[in-house]
């Protein structure tokens, strides 16, 4: 089981969604978590690394009965995570790409 803190990769049915980001909670209401819809993952990194604003990366709640499969954001063979693609595509850690208004999470 993820925890907080982790980057991970939710899937959620009714409608079918994948989202991506730092785990927050999870409780048996759903799942907290900061990130944005996998969609919009390539767009969101360009954004960053020009720094253009985007809008797409917020704290959200997916209640339980929506999500599918929660799997930690980890490398596969020579393919890096999610989360290792994002820190080297625009040299910042995932601390400060997770951050929010008030600063850092996790």
């Amino acid at each position: 089981m993820p925890k907080r803190g982790s980057p991970v990769l939710v899937v959620l049915h009714s409608p079918r969604e994948k989202v991506w980001g730092l785990l927050d909670e999870i409780t048996a209401a759903g799942v907290f978590l900061r990130g944005l819809d996998l969609k919009a993952f390539d767009e969101w990194i360009r954004a960053v690394v020009h720094q253009e604003p985007f809008i797409g990366l917020g704290s959200v709640f997916f209640p339980m009965w929506r999500v599918e499969r929660i799997a930690k954001d980890e490398a596969s063979e020579e393919v890096p995570s999610l989360c290792q693609q994002a820190e080297q595509r625009t040299g910042l850690s995932f601390a400060e790409l997770m951050k929010d208004d008030e600063g850092p999470v996790a």
